[in-house]
């Protein structure tokens, strides 16, 4: 069993903006393997179904970003998943729009839901996607991120999700994480 979380933040008023990246993905993700979200369990959106014979969890936290960890430790402990079980899908300003990063472990890099994982997990030994979102030039953090992809980015954006599809249906079907990252870094 395996567990894809998207992070993002939850009401519309954040629909299609570059935090919800993670949201964004799994959705695609579920939509790509009719999965459907549909389950509110321990603060979070729940979906699951088989792909490739595996029994696949896709977890959309229910509560803010930066308290992420609340929801995705419970469902961790619910289906008694290992750490080696879970993947994190979620937006990085560092990279360019267009761009995912594979990584198995590491600081939050300034990311609040990252943070909040790091502190209820008790480790920074997951594996994530970093899809990015590129850095703001002339505009606040805060208003940037939770802003929309603009008409340029946005079929970057676009092309950096099947990526990251792909990248998620590989590590379902127990592709190394090395090779992964090699592959799609």
């Amino acid at each position: 069993m395996k567990m894809i979380v998207g992070l993002g933040n939850i009401g519309p008023q954040y629909d299609g903006t570059r935090h919800n990246t993670g949201f964004s993905v799994v959705d695609d993700f579920a939509e790509e393997n009719n999965i459907t979200l549909s389950t509110i369990k321990m603060n979070a959106k729940v979906g699951s179904g088989m792909i490739n014979g595996e029994k696949v969890i896709l977890v959309e936290p229910t509560t803010f970003m930066n308290e992420s960890g609340r929801a995705v430790r419970p469902l961790m402990d619910f289906y008694k998943l290992d750490i080696e079980d879970l993947i994190v899908v979620y937006d990085d300003m560092d990279l360019p729009v267009g761009k995912i990063r594979l990584r198995s472990h590491g600081s939050a890099g300034g990311h609040n839901g990252i943070k909040s994982l790091i502190a209820h997990l008790q480790t920074d030994k997951f594996y994530r996607i970093k899809v990015g979102t590129d850095h703001p030039k002339q505009q606040s953090v805060v208003d940037y991120v939770l802003g929309k992809f603009t008409t340029e980015q946005k079929p970057h954006f676009d092309e950096a999700k099947v990526q990251a599809n792909k990248a998620l249906l590989d590590w379902v079907d127990a592709v190394d994480f090395n090779k992964l990252e090699n592959t799609y870094n």
